[in-house]
């Protein structure tokens, strides 16, 4: 495995600090204590770590500047964008800098002739529809998070949204990327051609969770908006009944633009905050489908989707096809994470992938993992391509709650990698779930990952102890992972 070199100096040494000031100038150096903590944790706020040092560039030429300077002090570092995410992938290191790129926030290029946009990693997802819808275009990857989300995290995470069944996560529409690299070189990534000649190293690069260097710029693709779209929503008697619809919609040979179930107690949830009238209470489920294309395909396929869903037990379906009714259908989607928070003092969101076939089973499963724990179980999540996203409620002030919710998440990806799924499907794995990559790769699996980011960061300063097994999060509980459920060997 790469382990970071030990520093030369301390980041909170006078003259480290006055080194960075020199760079950038004060106001963009934070080292007040009061206001690190600002920057403790990412969206996962269980795990929380005050940086040393904070700075904040602007330009390509600061960031190269701030690394050059980390590896000449072997200080490590982790970049952070808008601290959305939800893996603990920018949480800091105590003993680093925190390079964040908020500042970073302009969009550089519009290109429509060429359907290409070229924005700064801190510009946030939804300004690059906004910036291009007026023309007829929009930009496709949309995570939940997307009003306050920045597209270098995106970049990082490789995240996904509502609409990555139809239309990819976000590596398949990033055309081309600057990128300052470990030691502090600048390098271009990709181009602006779909398909150059040449390693994919643009595609290696989007969602290294910050392991290979910090994206300073980044060409997106954008697409024309569609002639028509509607939404269809289905409740269902039971969350079983629900997968079986995603089951037979896929296997009819139809792709939604996106579709989305949500389960009882995230309905009700949304409804108490929301306050929507469109998400029937009592439902066991409801699914959501979005149909997009031409006028002739949709409504040839809604009406297909409306008979598949009927037949897989339905009780009632409702088709939107004007744009405030389809956005009033979504808002309670988007809003679930939010609507968790009033029902229960804490939450821990976990991100299995499942393929569509096994849905019905897992979910009766997790079912099964929640009463055996007493601990509740919000499933919500992107039916389409089986990504999960299961809310475990718990109060972190009850002694070893987390400790108990932290096990009900590891056995639910165990879940998902048993049923041939994955330990991520766009949340990544940052220091959340590192421990339990060798559940799914074997020793020769990681270690070729790991000379990957050797080639990029040879002294290990970049995002130290994330993605990948380490001694600081994980210890010895990689040998604590019953034999049966290995990758298939033990990394320490």
């Amino acid at each position: 495995m790469t382990v970071a070199l030990a520093p030369k100096t301390s980041p909170t040494n006078p003259e480290t600090v006055q080194a960075f000031v020199t760079l950038l100038g004060p106001d963009k150096v934070i080292r007040r204590k009061e206001e690190l903590l600002t920057y403790e944790c990412d969206g996962l706020a269980a795990y929380r770590e005050r940086p040393a040092l904070v700075v904040l560039p602007s330009t390509t030429t600061e960031v190269a500047a701030v690394v050059q300077l980390c590896d000449r002090l072997a200080l490590p570092w982790v970049a952070r964008g808008a601290g959305t995410g939800l893996s603990g992938g920018a949480l800091p290191d105590g003993n680093g800098v925190l390079i964040v790129t908020a500042r970073m926030n302009r969009i550089l290029k519009l290109d429509l002739d060429n359907q290409q946009v070229v924005v700064q990693p801190g510009v946030i997802n939804n300004w690059v529809t906004q910036a291009v819808s007026g023309a007829g275009f929009y930009y496709a990857p949309d995570p939940s998070s997307q009003i306050i989300c920045s597209i270098g995290g995106n970049v990082a995470e490789n995240s996904g949204g509502v609409h990555c069944l139809k239309y990819g996560v976000t590596t398949n529409h990033v055309l081309a990327l600057t990128v300052v690299t470990a030691e502090g070189k600048v390098v271009e990534l990709g181009g602006t051609v779909p398909e150059s000649p040449g390693y994919d190293l643009r595609g290696i690069f989007v969602g290294s969770e910050g392991t290979l260097g910090i994206a300073t710029e980044v060409t997106l693709k954008i697409l024309k908006t569609p002639e028509a779209i509607q939404v269809l929503l289905a409740d269902f008697a039971t969350i079983e009944a629900a997968g079986q619809a995603v089951t037979a919609i896929i296997g009819a040979g139809i792709i939604p633009a996106g579709m989305e179930m949500m389960d009882n107690l995230s309905i009700n949830a949304v409804e108490d905050v929301v306050a929507l009238g469109c998400y029937p209470r009592d439902a066991g489920a409801i699914l959501l489908v979005e149909l997009d294309g031409s006028a002739v395909e949709v409504t040839t396929n809604i009406a297909q989707v409306s008979q598949l869903c009927r037949e897989q037990g339905a009780r009632t379906i409702t088709i939107a096809e004007d744009a405030e009714t389809r956005s009033k259908l979504w808002q309670g989607r988007k809003a679930t994470f939010a609507a968790a928070g009033q029902m229960s003092p804490n939450y821990f969101v976990q991100d299995g992938v499942v393929p569509r076939t096994q849905l019905a089973r897992v979910l009766r499963e997790i079912e099964e993992l929640s009463d055996r724990s007493g601990y509740q179980i919000a499933n919500v999540f992107h039916a389409g391509d089986g990504n999960l996203h299961p809310l475990i409620l718990y109060d972190e002030a009850v002694p070893g709650a987390f400790a108990d919710v932290e096990q009900v998440g590891e056995e639910i990806l165990r879940l998902c990698v048993e049923a041939g799924g994955s330990l991520s499907g766009e949340h990544g794995i940052g220091a959340d779930k590192n421990c339990y990559m060798p559940q799914m790769f074997n020793p020769t699996d990681l270690e070729t990952m790991q000379r990957v980011r050797q080639a990029f960061n040879p002294k290990g300063l970049a995002n130290p102890n994330k993605l990948f097994p380490s001694p600081k999060f994980c210890g010895d509980r990689i040998n604590q992972i019953p034999p049966e459920h290995r990758g298939k060997a033990d990394l320490f």
